[in-house]
């Protein structure tokens, strides 16, 4: 099968889209696909593009057999509505165009979502094409832009929520992440026949490509000997993070405590402020990491956060991190209701708070600190689950299956 996925964030950008598509791609490949992955210049997410890919308006390259088109965007940094929105806008443009021109007809075609605007695209060029059209669903959107406040305008909404739904009756494949998304799906109509779960997970080689060791990078930051309470990942406005400096500022009397940040997003610099501020010593942040570094990190951590705001559409997410977290045996606190208070629940491999929740936060950290024990049992259910249930080459395979009972499909509407 020959399979064209666009998705503006390939590696080496880190994140959860840029894995997901990346690691479902190789294993295609190595299956015997051809895969064709129509992506941006990596500039995520400071807006800046890596030196390597600077001066060109497109390029071609091929990574572990994926041939892989790169296309200009107006890249902007994670932050400011109006930036962000002419950066989708231009990927919209850019890959579609490239697409038309530079891409033999395929069997079919996917779009990832957020952000929003490449599943158009990619919806155009599977008219254009005459093949299927998969809408890989990650995240409801505009609904989780309008929650966060990010979207007002009503006549904007009502405009992006009709080609959502839009996107939804034309798709012959709907591809989600978590079951709660598929009960909204069918709320607005949608047939659950060509709704397919595949969830985030962790690739199988991933735990062995460490590039340090825990002790190197509590070393290199100044940590040894301290109880490491870690966030990895975007700072943005999702996240809560400001809840967690609450919490540092409460454990700032007990010295064996420490938090470290890692990773970068629009918050970053004010969340620095806000320590500054709090005269939090307690608090570390540390730039990006590379992919294969950040499992130093991972296993240097006593505890590992996964928070997000109190808002309903956050009650459908499963974050990514959650999966790899527990693969290499990091106990959770888990902040997020819903779909990934459920996971950590059945895994047994962390415990859940109410999110935005200072107090409540401060006494699962206590709880677990003094526990050893419990943390040790929740390090080992979590690398059970994860390896029983979430590895990415079941994941990709399951993918692969679902794409080939559409792969002949017209582009006839089903609702």
């Amino acid at each position: 099968m020959r399979i064209t996925f666009l998705c503006q964030y390939f590696p080496p950008e880190m994140g959860a889209p840029s894995a997901r598509t990346y690691e479902h791609a190789r294993h295609w490949v190595r299956m015997g696909h051809e895969v064709t992955v129509i992506t941006g210049f990596p500039n995520h997410p400071t807006g800046i593009i890596r030196p390597e890919y600077r001066g060109y308006f497109i390029k071609r390259e091929s990574i572990d057999g994926i041939d892989l088109l790169r296309t200009w965007i107006y890249c902007a940094a994670n932050k400011g509505f109006l930036k962000r929105i002419l950066n989708f806008l231009s990927f919209f443009l850019s890959s579609l165009v490239l697409g038309a021109l530079k891409t033999r007809r395929p069997d079919l075609i996917v779009g990832t979502s957020p952000q929003f605007f490449c599943a158009v695209s990619a919806y155009l060029l599977s008219i254009l094409k005459r093949v299927p059209f998969v809408f890989e669903v990650r995240d409801i959107w505009p609904q989780s832009a309008v929650e966060l406040g990010v979207l007002k305008n009503r006549v904007v909404i009502r405009l992006l929520e009709a080609i959502e739904i839009h996107l939804y009756r034309r798709a012959a494949l709907i591809v989600i992440v978590a079951e709660s998304t598929r009960q909204y799906l069918i709320e607005k109509g949608i047939d659950p026949a060509k709704i397919a779960i595949i969830p985030n997970g962790i690739d199988d080689g991933y735990l062995a490509s460490a590039t340090a060791t825990p002790a190197e990078v509590r070393n290199e930051t100044g940590l040894e000997g301290k109880f490491i309470i870690s966030y990895i990942g975007t700072h943005g406005m999702s996240h809560a993070l400001g809840v967690v400096l609450q919490a540092a500022g409460q454990l700032r009397d007990d010295i064996s405590i420490h938090f470290l940040f890692i990773g970068e997003g629009a918050e970053k610099a004010s969340l620095k402020s806000q320590a500054l501020a709090m005269n939090l010593s307690n608090v570390t942040f540390i730039d990006e990491q590379p992919r294969e570094r950040l499992l130093a990190f991972y296993r240097a951590s006593d505890l590992s956060l996964v928070p997000l705001k109190r808002l309903p559409i956050f009650r459908k997410v499963l974050p990514s991190k959650l999966f790899e977290l527990m693969g290499v045996g990091c106990p959770v606190i888990c902040g997020v209701e819903g779909e990934a208070a459920r996971l950590v629940t059945r895994s047994e491999a962390g415990v859940c708070v109410e999110p935005e929740n200072a107090e409540a936060l401060v006494n699962a950290i206590r709880l677990l600190r003094d526990d050893p024990a419990l943390r040790a049992q929740m390090s080992s259910n979590g690398q059970s689950f994860v390896k029983a249930n979430y590895l990415r080459s079941t994941l990709a395979s399951r993918y692969l299956e679902e794409m080939q009972k559409v792969s002949g499909n017209s582009l006839c509407e089903r609702t």
